[in-house]
């Protein structure tokens, strides 16, 4: 499996210029500041949705693309067909584990949301890494909302799962927290 990074729709001074509007103030000029892209996306406020991530899984299991297309939020998927008469395969004959291209279209919102579930460790182990992926393509282009995407524990502050894996008891967990909060009202 392999997840690349296809566009980003959406600029981070449409994001500020949105944000001004809010507030009555005229668009502005220039690129916002990395702390003010990380507050904004931490604070979650409405024009982060005006960033759109679009990327592409390549050889990606199906039951682990069927695990991503349950998020609908923020988020439109288009799946490689399993279709018999598109594909000439009897899809009642392919196995779960065969491979499917999964391009998606994710407001930076979204992945946000779906890092929270997609990254904890109570997640399949295939389904994390998929995610996962797909982050470290956008990392490059948009870091602030890379370090957003956090595991649920990390974004509430304790773990809430019924099964919990016991990550926030760690002494790990403590520093990936206080960096996740680092300079937040502050």
């Amino acid at each position: 499996m392999k997840s690349k990074l296809l566009s980003i729709k959406g600029t981070w001074r449409e994001v500020a210029d949105s944000a001004r509007t809010t507030i009555n103030k005229e668009a502005g000029t220039g690129e916002p500041t990395s702390n003010w892209k990380r507050r904004m996306l931490l604070s979650e406020h409405s024009p982060i949705r005006q960033l759109l991530i679009n990327a592409k899984w390549y050889e990606l299991k199906y039951w682990v693309s069927v695990h991503l297309v349950r998020h609908k939020y923020g988020i439109e998927h288009w799946v490689r067909t399993q279709r018999t008469d598109r594909t000439g395969l009897n899809r009642d004959e392919l196995p779960q584990g065969n491979t499917v291209e999964h391009e998606i279209l994710a407001s930076a919102q979204a992945l946000i949301n779906i890092s929270r579930k997609r990254l904890c460790m109570q997640a399949s182990k295939e389904t994390r890494e998929a995610w996962e992926s797909l982050l470290e393509t956008v990392k490059e282009r948009e870091p602030e909302l890379y370090e957003a995407c956090v595991p649920d524990c990390i974004y509430r502050g304790w773990c809430y799962e019924y099964k919990s894996c016991g990550y926030h008891k760690t002494k790990e967990y403590e520093k990936r927290l206080m960096e996740y909060r680092e300079g937040v009202n502050q």
